[in-house]
């Protein structure tokens, strides 16, 4: 190639090869003669593919599509040099095509022209489709009897139906761009910010009896149901139904919405879960992405709920709900499970995303929460499953999330625990633990251990405290930790607590009959025990029953037992009359003022171990400690500390005056055949 007419002309030959292989463009070259009739001089691969395939042959489509529908189009061009580009539609063998067609004359003189046909049809119909739809949405929305806001992912309105203008009395111009909340009435903010943060994960949520302002400022109770405005796959805001509740709520959406939700905080409950859980597995399945399911439970709410009463215990629910409502978001949903337990669903997060996601969860439980002008604080332990390194089912995982905040639990609260294998050899299946628990005291599985309290000034013990232990022949050794809230929520509590009272008639008998020197045995009693009416009567029958000295015996009784002043006074004095000691266990762990300390018969304080701990290194452990006994000294009350483990800590209550302590120092809780040999036989009255 050396010479530009070969150049020129391979040009040309790209040029042709290039339209014709374009499968997108019909390209034709007519001629049109004196008369008007079309004949065809060239078209291309696909030009030629299409017709032939749709029409016998390429002139039965010059004379009865080009000749009948577009002589028109040529006459237009004809004798100029302009080009015509327009949308036309033809119709030939009783079908419709649209195309974008292109004619130019390319040579005046023998009416020769270019023609472009560029097939349009199912793009026309998919646009029109989308009309269609588009229409029939606005028609949905704009003709519905409810008003409808169309609220975008950041609060704020962009659309409203001609309804809402007319019942909420506002202007189309002053609710555009308005954050939607600004409408909504302050007690029923919380639970709407909630239910914005669900539908922003992807479900339709209702919410009941809402207030929402009118024009002239009063408020409507109305009936919401928000629903995700969902494009290609992304949450962009959502769409808000509003009902005026002056008419007839259907009774249906009342029964779904109390189906699906918890009534006191407005969460997703347990059966939502469930059903949300089963939607993101599949979703997990099919995009090969992690679940991680954090179940979240509060420490001692059991010991605040008796403390504060049920309803600033539902005050406090509502509160830890809206700090974990905060991290609802397009990968996180939150339920509450039962009670004081929630659970996150955790979506497309790795572990160590997860990992972090439950530290700020712990972190935003531990900052102070507000009841009634008063400062509280509330830990939390969290269990966690992954979704498909521990299994694949909703119960599979739900379990061994479960087994896992079991041993965050029993590990020392406040943190969370992946699950692991292990796990499944430990974890006591409940129901089977009650059941065998039921039978523990006739099968002499518990007995009771001894810890000794011991005078911090002479060295002597002539005080312990007893302390229930269960050896069950599947179990083995379970924890107090384990079976006391076991034994509390299921009643038997009572049953059991009876036992331990008549064990230490006993065992106070038998000393007195041996003639061993006189000391006490402090048995702990239960909330629910000491709220009995005949408490004290079952007190008195056993003492009389084994004919022991009452002072022998020490009741020790939580604070979280003494929230009724009156009644907890009347059983105190009853007790006090029988010629029982008193003792206030644990103290300073509850919520009860301390004004109860000069109104009650109380003979002696216990400091929790809590506090104790680390008092040789913490200054406020030690300044606490140190102010519960001048308070107790002062009162006239005697002082004993639990869970005294070094000798430093002896030192510190001694310079303190405390009187008695308890711990691993002195000696571990032992059975009874350790105090008869090691503290009773040497020592005689």
């Amino acid at each position: 190639m050396n010479n530009s007419a070969e150049i020129g002309l391979a040009v040309k030959n790209y040029i042709v090869d290039i339209i014709n292989e374009n499968s997108m463009m019909f390209t034709f070259i007519i001629k049109v003669d004196e008369h008007k009739n079309f004949s065809l001089l060239y078209t291309n691969n696909s030009g030629a593919s299409f017709f032939i395939n749709t029409l016998q042959s390429k002139n039965e489509f010059l004379l009865e599509v080009i000749s009948n529908q577009m002589q028109s189009l040529f006459d237009k061009v004809s004798d100029t040099s302009y080009k015509l580009f327009l949308q036309h539609s033809i119709i030939f063998q009783k079908e419709e095509f649209i195309f974008d067609i292109s004619i130019k004359q390319i040579d005046v003189k023998n009416k020769i022209f270019g023609l472009t046909m560029q097939n349009k049809t199912i793009e026309d119909k998919e646009k029109r489709a989308l009309i269609e739809a588009k229409e029939k949405y606005l028609s949905l929305v704009s003709n519905n009897l409810d008003s409808v806001f169309l609220v975008n992912e950041n609060g704020t309105i962009s659309y409203s139906n001609s309804i809402a203008l007319k019942e909420l009395g506002y202007e189309t111009d002053f609710l555009i761009n308005k954050r939607v909340e600004h409408f909504i009435e302050e007690n029923s903010l919380r639970n709407f910010k909630l239910m914005m943060k669900q539908t922003l994960s992807g479900y339709a949520t209702e919410m009941h009896n809402c207030l929402i302002q009118h024009e002239k400022g009063h408020y409507l109770t109305v009936y919401l149901k928000a629903i995700p405005n969902e494009i290609m796959g992304e949450i962009q805001g959502f769409h808000l139904f509003i009902r005026d509740m002056t008419t007839a709520l259907d009774e249906q959406d009342q029964l779904f919405y109390l189906a699906y939700h918890d009534h006191l905080t407005g969460l997703w409950n347990r059966r939502a879960l469930k059903e949300h859980l089963r939607d993101n597995l599949e979703e997990a399945e099919k995009y090969k992405i992690q679940i991680a399911i954090i179940r979240i439970d509060l420490d001692r709410f059991k010991l605040i709920n008796e403390s504060l009463g049920y309803n600033s215990g539902d005050d406090l629910l509502k509160k830890i709900a809206d700090r974990l409502g905060l991290y609802i978001d397009k990968t996180s949903n939150l339920y509450r499970q039962s009670g004081d337990e929630f659970v996150f669903i955790l979506k497309g997060k790795n572990r160590d995303q997860t990992s972090a996601f439950a530290e700020t969860i712990l972190s935003e439980l531990s900052k102070p929460i507000y009841l009634d002008h008063q400062e509280y604080f509330v830990t939390a332990s969290i269990g966690i499953s992954m979704y498909p390194f521990d299994g694949k089912k909703i119960d599979e995982l739900l379990i061994k999330a479960d087994q896992a905040l079991y041993v965050a639990k029993d590990r020392g609260r406040a943190h969370y625990r992946y699950f692991q294998e292990k796990m499944n050899l430990s974890f006591p299946n409940e129901a089977l633990m009650e059941s065998h628990l039921r039978r523990a005291i006739e099968k002499d599985e518990l007995t009771i251990h001894f810890q000794p309290q011991v005078n911090l000034v002479t060295g002597e013990i002539n005080s312990f405290e007893a302390l229930l232990r269960w050896n069950n022949r599947k179990f083995g050794y379970v924890s107090p930790m384990q079976f006391i809230p076991l034994a509390e929520e299921s009643g038997m509590i009572m049953q059991i607590g009876d036992w331990v009272l008549e064990e230490a008639c006993k065992q106070l008998k038998y000393w007195q009959e041996k003639g061993y020197r006189p000391v006490r045995i402090a048995v702990n009693i239960s909330p629910k025990q000491f709220k009995q009416e005949n408490f004290a009567i079952k007190i008195r029958e056993k003492i009389n029953k084994y004919q022991i000295t009452p002072s022998s015996l020490e009741v020790e009784i939580t604070e979280s037992a003494m929230t009724h002043l009156q009644d907890t006074l009347i059983m105190l004095r009853e007790l006090k009359d029988i010629g029982i000691v008193i003792s206030i266990d644990d103290f300073g762990t509850g919520y009860s003022s301390l004004s109860y300390l000069k109104k009650y018969p109380i003979d002696i304080i216990k400091i929790d171990q809590s506090f104790i701990k680390d008092m040789e290194t913490d200054d406020k452990n030690a300044a606490i400690a140190n102010t519960i006994i001048q308070l107790a000294h002062s009162l006239g009350m005697e002082v004993v500390a639990e869970g005294v483990e070094k000798d430093k800590q002896v030192e510190i209550l001694k310079a303190a005056k405390c009187q008695k302590a308890q711990g691993y120092f002195f000696s571990r809780p032992v059975p009874i055949e350790a105090i008869n040999e090691s503290y009773m036989k040497t020592e005689k009255a």
